[in-house]
């Protein structure tokens, strides 16, 4: 029996508690299967988490998620929450995880399945064998810089403040994780800024260029504009292997790729923090969908991203490279065989459940496994 990996579940709100039990499924069918133990504690987080403690994730929760290995959350948010202030919003309670945990580098892959390459609303032959990484940085720049606000101006108008700011400790930071990523996919990364018009976009260039002269010259650096990466990603995605770019660029990058692969239903992402003395990462993974209130309770949602999150994890925190093979490989061909959430459904594909997707992954996780 391996030893006990300590993983937190945080199923959030929306269809997060519905996603996120069919991970415990593949977790119970790992520990029948595959002699892998996880020792699971489960929280809350999110509008859940306000409605019982007040605040969008409790102290105690956010002690649990520091003293385990990884953290694994579902959804945040609803409209129920959404006349509450910034500061104590459900997405307020991710920020502090993010914050608190020191994750910095958001990872998120845009793969496209061969079934479901005529889901992308690009064609076939543009998104066919797409697999792509973008790494986000996910603690600076304009998200967080000072001074920020809304003040009053004497003339009566109001002016809005935010400012974008970075260091060379943070952009080396980030930047090395896509670079050893890069080293282990097809050894290129493109770095995107707006270097022509911004400052920190200057810097952010001229640091990356500096870490990829003295420490990964075996990688291929390309650099990009924003603007053209934008375009570019429509064009010709597949010219891309790992793309590192800051948070405001990031965020609106990595939605776009996503959205080239056919449904955001598909999509898991990593968010990683610095490796202490050991090694070891604290990390939280998380699908990119959000928390669909409009189907929550209703066995529609999609379970594959969450799945491919978990497997992420067994990839990035647990270094079992061939667990998460084995579920990558079981969500594919179950896709192959034709089974499909309404998110991804097609002509002549069979229509299923959240409950009957799960279903179909652990029967094939339990023949490919055998």
């Amino acid at each position: 029996m391996s030893a006990n990996k300590k993983l937190l579940i945080l199923p959030g709100d929306g269809i997060g508690p519905e996603v996120m039990r069919q991970v415990r499924r593949v977790i119970d069918w790992m520990d029948r299967k595959r002699r892998v133990t996880f020792d699971v504690q489960e929280g809350l987080v999110g509008g859940i988490a306000i409605d019982h403690y007040g605040v969008p994730i409790s102290d105690e929760t956010m002690a649990d998620a520091m003293g385990v290995d990884a953290v694994l959350l579902g959804a945040v948010g609803g409209p129920k929450w959404d006349n509450i202030g910034f500061d104590k919003r459900p997405e307020a309670g991710l920020l502090r995880l993010r914050k608190e945990l020191g994750l910095f580098a958001n990872l998120r892959p845009a793969i496209v399945f061969d079934a479901l390459v005529d889901a992308s609303t690009l064609k076939p032959d543009i998104v066919r064998g797409l697999d792509l990484m973008i790494v986000r940085e996910l603690t600076g720049g304009v998200y967080f810089g000072e001074p920020r606000g809304i003040e009053e101006l004497p003339d009566g108008q109001r002016r809005g403040v935010n400012t974008q700011v970075y260091t060379t400790s943070e952009i080396h930071r980030v930047a090395r994780v896509a670079f050893e990523l890069a080293r282990k996919r097809q050894n290129k990364v493109c770095s995107v800024e707006k270097a022509n018009v911004m400052e920190s976009g200057l810097l952010w260039r001229q640091e990356v260029t500096a870490l990829h002269k003295a420490e990964y010259s075996d990688v291929e650096l390309s650099h990009m504009y924003a603007d053209n990466c934008a375009m570019q990603l429509i064009k010709n995605p597949k010219q891309f292997d790992v793309i590192v770019t800051d948070n405001l660029f990031g965020d609106m990058l990595s939605d776009e790729a996503a959205m080239m692969t056919g449904s955001l239903g598909m999509l898991p992402s990593a968010s990683l923090g610095a490796p202490d003395d050991t090694g070891r990462r604290r990390a939280l993974y998380e699908p990119v969908h959000g928390s669909a209130p409009d189907i929550a309770g209703r066995d529609l949602a999609n379970p594959i991203a969450t799945l491919l999150s978990f497997a992420m994890m067994l990839r990035y925190s647990f270094d079992m490279n061939e667990d998460a093979d084995l579920i990558e490989k079981a969500v594919q061909t179950v896709l192959n065989g034709g089974t499909r959430t309404s998110d991804i459904m097609a002509p002549g594909m069979a229509r299923c459940s959240t409950s009957v997707m799960g279903d179909s992954i652990v029967r094939v996780l339990d023949k490919i496994a055998s």
